[in-house]
């Protein structure tokens, strides 16, 4: 895993902090929670591709493909 996938799952974190509090402070509650639910759909699919990634990679070091 490289630094950059580190740095875009921050900066997805902090966009989403933002947005969220815009929203909430504005008086669009729902709004925010969608935003919130959103980004951290974008982020588990951003993770589950690398976990998969992780799991092929043990699977050949052990011999198990």
């Amino acid at each position: 895993m490289e630094i950059d996938f580190i740095f875009k799952i921050a900066a997805i974190g902090i966009i989403v902090a933002v947005l969220g509090q815009l929203l909430k402070h504005s008086g669009r509650d729902d709004q925010a929670m969608m935003t919130n639910i959103a980004g951290l759909i974008v982020v588990l699919m951003m993770i589950i591709s690398e976990i998969a990634e992780l799991f092929n990679t043990i699977k050949e070091v052990f011999g198990l493909w």
